[in-house]
């Protein structure tokens, strides 16, 4: 898997920061060559990840960048925190389970709009989702 082009990182710690992930997000997209939808889900995956970030974690990063691997481009979204950590994996990728009282759409809406998903959670430690959409 080679990784090319630029990485796009925003530290995450207040609403504002959410936007300004999202635009970034989008904006390589763009220069990626997703078309609107892909670019809507891209923008809405990124705003999930980034909101989970400081609900759960009050801080942390969204990292994107392209990957290439061939015959397939797309942009990989990695949210990652120092926070308290998942201590059930299995149970926040149920639609309708909430620890915040929120819809609990959120990890598992990220997990249907994009093509590959993972979590890597340590609690104490912090967590590490990675999405990725591949361009069609």
């Amino acid at each position: 898997m080679a990784v090319t082009g630029n990485e796009v990182r925003v530290l995450i710690k207040s609403d504002e920061d959410i936007l300004a992930a999202r635009q970034e997000g989008r904006e390589l997209g763009v220069r990626l060559g997703f078309g609107p939808s892909d670019l809507a889900v891209i923008a809405t995956s990124i705003s999930e990840l980034a909101r989970n970030l400081l609900l759960y974690a009050k801080n942390g990063s969204i990292i994107c960048w392209p990957i290439n691997k061939e015959p397939r481009k797309g942009i990989v979204i990695q949210a990652e925190d120092e926070g308290p950590g998942i201590p059930d994996v299995e149970a926040v990728l149920k639609d309708g389970y909430s620890t915040s009282g929120g819809l609990g759409l959120g990890l598992p809406g990220v997990r249907r709009m994009m093509d590959e998903f993972a979590i890597v959670s340590h609690p104490g430690r912090g967590t590490t989702v990675t999405a990725i959409k591949w361009k069609e």
